[in-house]
């Protein structure tokens, strides 16, 4: 819980006392002093709050704290599951089943590219368009078919996404978020001590402990075959599969996306230019 207090977003400074008129706090506590009377806590308290200490935390404090800090909503709720853990961890299975339902639910998407991914953001199941966008996946060694790790360790991703690096920063947060219930386990330690020694922007970026959930977004991809893609991306929760979420990309409408998808299907072209390095 401590990174939440010591993260450097401005977003997190209050807005009274020296805080809100850009001065320079006159050390580390005169901060804590201030900090702690906006939330209504005592200077210790809020200090071992700070240090994440083991300490209870009633609903009201965090309230405070989330209003104090200027929180967003999904900052708010990795908040509470830091201080209470009141959301309990569903075990999953190493290798989660894909029934030929949901391959085939994938499959009926038809040209717009469609995947699944597990808690551990592994891509477990995919349509051909997905395949044909953004790697093929099947070609690749099953370590590498992890979403996060493309996104910083293939250098091709940088080529495909327009602005690689606002999506990358992106997902890095709907990763953390996704993945805070499992925060000590060994696979997320493991991969993401792996993804800091292999990417220099995975290693500046995951410490400032950015929090977004998965909503709704353009982006854009320059296709190596096609051209131009708009594309709208959609995440749903499966509850029929708990811990399975399913990516949708969909044209951006006013775009020639559709026709540029359609036409690479009609290609029949096969999915290299993301193939394993």
């Amino acid at each position: 819980m401590s990174q939440i207090f010591t993260n450097p977003a401005p977003a997190y400074f209050p807005q009274s006392g020296w805080l809100s008129r850009g001065k320079a706090p006159p050390n580390a506590r005169t901060a804590r002093e201030e900090l702690a009377l906006l939330v209504g806590v005592g200077v210790t308290w809020y200090t071992w709050l700070e240090q994440g200490r083991d300490i209870t935390v009633s609903a009201p404090v965090l309230e405070s704290l989330a209003r104090v800090l200027q929180l967003n909503e999904d900052e708010k709720v990795h908040l509470y599951i830091l201080a209470r853990e009141q959301i309990p961890v569903t075990p999953f299975p190493a290798t989660p089943t894909v029934t030929p339902a949901l391959q085939l639910i994938l499959e009926t998407m038809g040209v717009h590219p469609a995947y699944v991914l597990c808690p551990r953001w592994d891509v477990i199941a995919w349509n051909q368009a997905a395949a044909r966008v953004y790697a093929d996946f099947g070609a690749l060694a099953e370590r590498e078919r992890n979403l996060i790790w493309l996104f910083f360790t293939d250098r091709r991703q940088r080529e495909l996404f327009v602005n690689w690096e606002a999506e990358a920063q992106h997902a890095l947060a709907s990763f953390r978020i996704s993945t805070q219930r499992f925060i000590g386990e060994a696979w997320l330690t493991q991969l993401t001590s792996e993804l800091e020694e292999a990417s220099p922007e995975f290693r500046a970026w995951w410490p400032r402990y950015a929090l977004q959930g998965c909503k709704p977004c353009p982006r854009q991809l320059e296709h190596p075959r096609v051209g131009s893609l708009f594309l709208e991306t959609t995440t749903f929760q499966l509850a029929a599969y708990p811990g399975l979420q399913m990516i949708v990309d969909t044209p951006v409408p006013g775009t020639d996306t559709a026709a540029r998808l359609a036409a690479l299907a009609e290609a029949g072209s096969k999915p290299q230019h993301l193939a394993a390095v």
